[in-house]
């Protein structure tokens, strides 16, 4: 099995998304002062603390923006062809992840790096390592995706 990138499928919309994930991560920043890490507000949601507005706003956002988006062209097709438990491993992976690295994807890869920050950095570099790590044994080694 090979990775392919379908370049037919970059759009401009694509564009504009990572254009609106700018501004946002930007505005959150210098209007709130905050990381747009996504397993830290999330997780922030699920303590019994005080949960501010703009987080709840922050997560309604990603779950209503793919809605509106579908009002105007068709969401695509998932095809996942491997197995629920695998899927479930996985995601709890993940999770383990962003509390041992102290931040997310998000966190790190768009807004740490945005600042610079050298943890930040070293963390991104780390997490894609993995990542392609990861993917090569799960396809060449054990043949499970």
């Amino acid at each position: 099995m090979s990775i392919q990138i379908d370049w037919q499928a970059f759009t401009p919309i694509s564009l504009v998304g990572g254009l609106m994930l700018g501004v946002a991560t930007a505005i959150l920043l210098l209007g709130v002062g905050r990381i747009a890490g996504i397993s830290g507000i999330f997780s922030s949601l699920l303590k019994p603390k005080r949960v501010e507005m703009w987080q709840v706003l922050f997560i309604a956002g990603l779950i209503v923006s793919p809605l509106l988006y579908r009002l105007v062209k068709p969401l695509p097709v998932l095809d996942i062809s491997t197995s629920i438990p695998l899927l479930i491993a996985a995601g709890l992976l993940v999770g383990f992840g962003t509390r041992l690295g102290s931040g997310c994807t998000s966190g790190h890869g768009i807004c740490g790096n945005a600042r610079l920050s050298p943890r930040s950095m070293a963390a991104t570099v780390t997490f894609m390592l993995f990542g392609i790590l990861t993917v090569y044994i799960g396809c060449h080694v054990l043949g499970l995706i």
